[in-house]
């Protein structure tokens, strides 16, 4: 680089809490202490720190700007980063206006490039605060991941924001913005919205797409899905289905009522829990035979990481590789492109465990093998 950049950060602290607990999201303090109460977690600092750790190697040629403790400060100075801290916040609880203001101060800085871990809630705030007046990029730590502005995974955002800040890459794109009403989401039902527009560092490789929906041709590929899947379903044997349109198809015909945007639980042909969160995953789990069925999200190819937190490493890990499952339409599955299916589950191991190669149910004794990357 002929001379240093500055690189601004912002960490929504609260992002992805109510991932794990089955809350699909942390919008409203209600909902944060919610979320507490079920023994929710922070999770977007540490994926901080892991893509700040893939700007290691050119800190020397970084000023670092940020925002105070949570929001940036702790985690730069957890990756050995001497930061330049701005703004002040009323406490721990940040709120949108905390975001907002700090993505306000760091443009009138002139940093180079804003990165920040949260979900499209953070992005949204983001966006209402700079547009397009400075480059942004997405390390994913929510639970609602719709929005294109997001690298695939930690790893890749610290990694692509290193390689922008020396200008090894200069591509930049217009991404989507987009964010869904939590309260609609948490009584089953889908209301998304485009907010606008973020300049993004792009490289085809480390970025996600935006989130595809499903079109009504769609749903009779989904319905053959569903009828093979049913025909091969075992007794004995917990199934454990993630959201997403196809999982519903296969619910819908096993005459059970799916949470869409939830994980529900089949055992011999009936629903045993709907909505489940990571704590009652693993005591339904303990000393039964289980599968997991999840589906791809069109458009980007995430399985795991994306809007089914509660189907955590430690679950996975519990029903193992052999047992999960893949259900998409054809259709999906061409929508990315040739592009390999993803996985972000915030634990390496199990990310690693999933790599390879999978097979996909994508219709009605129709099978596919699809790679599965880590990284």
């Amino acid at each position: 680089m002929s001379s240093k950049k500055k690189l601004g950060l912002i960490v929504n602290p609260i992002a992805g809490m109510g991932g794990r607990v089955g809350l699909k999201g942390t919008d409203g303090r209600d909902i944060l202490d919610m979320a507490r109460k079920l023994g929710a977690l922070p999770t977007s600092p540490a994926r901080a720190i892991e893509a700040l750790r893939r700007l290691a190697h050119i800190k020397d040629n970084i000023d670092l700007l940020t925002y105070p403790s949570s929001m940036g400060e702790d985690e730069a100075r957890e990756c050995s980063f001497e930061p330049t801290v701005l703004g002040s916040i009323a406490s721990e609880n940040t709120t949108p206006d905390d975001t907002r203001n700090a993505a306000k101060d760091l443009l009138r800085a002139e940093v180079d490039l804003i990165l920040f871990a949260g979900g499209d809630g953070t992005a949204r705030d983001i966006c209402e605060a700079v547009g397009d007046k400075v480059p942004v990029l997405g390390i994913p730590a929510g639970v609602k991941i719709h929005s294109a502005v997001f690298a695939i995974n930690p790893r890749s955002a610290g990694e692509l924001a290193a390689m922008y800040l020396r200008e090894e890459t200069t591509n930049l794109r217009d991404a989507e913005v987009m964010d869904i009403d939590e309260q609609a989401f948490r009584e089953n039902r889908l209301s998304a919205k485009l907010f606008g527009y973020l300049k993004v560092p792009y490289e085809q490789a480390m970025v996600q797409g935006s989130k595809t929906g499903m079109p009504e041709d769609e749903e009779v590929a989904a319905e053959a899905i569903a009828s093979d899947f049913v025909e091969s379903m075992e007794n004995d044997c917990l199934y454990i289905f993630g959201p997403g349109t196809t999982t519903h198809a296969i619910m819908k015909e096993l005459g059970l009522r799916k949470a869409l945007l939830g994980v529900d639980l089949v055992y011999d042909g009936k629903l045993l829990a709907s909505d489940v969160n990571e704590r009652q995953l693993s005591e339904f789990i303990r000393g039964r035979k289980a599968r997991i069925i999840v589906s791809v999200i069109g458009g980007q190819g995430f399985i795991f990481g994306r809007g089914n937190q509660q189907i955590s490493p430690d679950i996975i890990r519990m029903v193992g590789r052999e047992n999960v499952i893949v259900v998409a339409t054809q259709n999906k599955m061409l929508s990315l492109k040739g592009q390999p299916l993803l996985v972000d589950t915030g634990d390496p191991d199990v990310d690693r465990m999933m790599a390879g190669y999978i097979q996909v149910r994508t219709g009605y004794k129709r099978r596919s093998v699809y790679q599965v990357r880590s990284s």
